[in-house]
């Protein structure tokens, strides 16, 4: 395997001068460089990562931690900082939670063992938890990006769910509903709180009543979604209107309507929240509130870079705001 000083033996230059021309270290004339480079081409000559890694104190990888699920949505944020990371010349090494505090846990230690250089959190189910394990490894930047456990002196890159909400639920009010329901995420979740919080403001701004029988808690998921409609249907009444906390359950409770033969959106509108790609293809194609997604990743990333680079910075807070999409599952009572 072909080393540097092969390549300032053929090169007849140093090997000092060859090392700053492949790491651009240090200004080398145009001539010179030339030289460097035919001659490691020549030799077919692969810099070692593990080398510079070493020398540098830094592996240019970032580790991630996401919780698995099957909604869209995780998986277009983590588009969104993969391909951040490939623009900024970065490795993504992701690692799946499963829910799974221990299975966390490990997945930190092993994530800061292979000294990555930053780490990002988004995992849903294990929201504000304490993880000590940070404070063996004080130098390492975190990000929090609002799904997740707490870290002190993180970086945190937040969606503004209770906004998000109100928008949601404003946008039935402004066409003509009174009688709105609502599908929360699970209410120890900081998101699904807040969401739910966004729709009672805006029942209570706009002076309707609110109707507990018309709200239901469930999981963020399709089966999730179903089984509220479904447990709405049992009620002595029913809402002309729903708030669903995602895109997701939005589905499972279009699904569920249509197997009762309750028609979206003639008998009862629906809005979702995320405005996962998919939406624009359900029938009828879904109104939603629009989390910016690959933002969502780009700014992590950023965040993170922003930190290795100024490592006494203040933590900071980034809030994402959502915008309104409107499609066809929501009709406008005249």
């Amino acid at each position: 395997m072909p080393t540097m000083k092969d390549i300032a033996k053929l090169a007849g230059v140093s090997t000092s001068t060859v090392s700053h021309v492949i790491n651009k270290t240090r200004f080398v004339s145009d001539e010179i460089a030339e030289k460097v480079n035919a001659a490691a081409k020549q030799l077919n000559y692969a810099p070692s990562a593990l080398a510079r890694s070493l020398k540098m104190n830094r592996t240019k990888t970032i580790g991630m931690l996401v919780t698995t699920s099957t909604n869209p949505f995780f998986g277009e944020v983590v588009k969104g900082v993969e391909r951040s990371c490939y623009h900024q010349g970065y490795n993504l090494i992701l690692c799946n939670t499963e829910g799974d505090s221990e299975r966390m846990r490990a997945s930190i230690d092993t994530l800061l063992q292979k000294r990555v250089d930053g780490l990002m959190l988004m995992c849903t189910t294990l929201e504000g938890e304490h993880l000590d394990e940070f404070e063996r490894y004080p130098d390492i930047p975190v990000v929090v990006m609002d799904w997740g456990p707490m870290v002190n002196g993180s970086d945190k890159i937040l969606d503004n769910s209770f906004r998000g909400g109100y928008m949601a639920t404003q946008h039935l009010i402004d066409c003509g509903h009174q009688r709105i329901g609502c599908i929360t995420g699970p209410l120890n979740q900081h998101q699904a709180k807040s969401r739910y919080e966004g729709y009672q403001k805006a029942l209570s701004d706009a002076g309707l009543q609110q109707h507990p029988e018309w709200v239901v808690e469930s999981n963020f998921e399709c089966e999730g979604g179903f089984a509220a409609m479904n447990q709405l249907m049992e009620g002595d009444s029913l809402p002309s209107a729903l708030f669903v906390s995602n895109d997701m359950m939005a589905m499972g409770a279009i699904n569920a309507a249509a197997e009762l033969q309750i028609s979206v959106p003639e008998q009862i509108s629906i809005i979702g929240y995320d405005d996962i790609r998919i939406a624009q293809f359900m029938t009828p194609s879904l109104t939603t509130i629009h989390q910016p997604k690959y933002r969502l990743g780009k700014a992590a990333v950023e965040a993170l870079l922003a930190k290795l680079q100024n490592p006494e910075s203040a933590p900071q807070i980034i809030q994402l705001e959502p915008t309104l999409i409107e499609r066809k599952s929501v009709k406008v009572l005249r």
